[in-house]
């Protein structure tokens, strides 16, 4: 299987998550080869990110997001770069909170599917990035 990479750019008002949502739907529809434990687990990564990026970054103004998929036989990549200021983001030690907690569980979870999650800040771009490796 070679490289395949796709991209969507969206801003937030109008845009909300069903833009990945049914950006994600052309994805896996051309890549049918991905599993679908692959699939679920990649994008609820990837939608959780997203949303946290709408929730927390788009502020009165709204924020614009430029979105990469890339598949092949070796795993399944993302990067979401958003234009909102930078924030006091870190990603280290992140534990899931307690069950009482209303907050504070995006990243944890995001960690927990992925084999990797970076951010960081280019220019006046928040650069998020996310890989799975492939089973087998």
């Amino acid at each position: 299987m070679t490289e395949k990479r796709s991209s969507l750019v969206f801003t937030t008002p109008p845009d909300d998550v069903d833009a990945v949502h049914g950006f994600l739907e052309t994805v896996w529809s051309a890549n049918p080869e991905v599993s679908d434990l692959e699939r679920m687990a990649f994008e609820t990564a990837l939608i959780e990110l997203a949303t946290n990026v709408i929730q927390h970054a788009g502020g009165a103004g709204g924020v614009t997001c430029v979105l990469s998929v890339t598949a092949d036989e070796n795993g399944l990549a993302a990067t979401l770069a958003d234009t909102a200021d930078a924030g006091g983001i870190v990603l280290m030690g992140r534990e899931m909170p307690d069950a009482l907690s209303e907050s504070g569980r995006g990243i944890p979870l995001i960690q927990a599917l992925v084999d990797e999650l970076r951010y960081e800040r280019i220019d006046d771009r928040n650069v998020w990035t996310i890989t799975r490796g492939r089973a087998g």
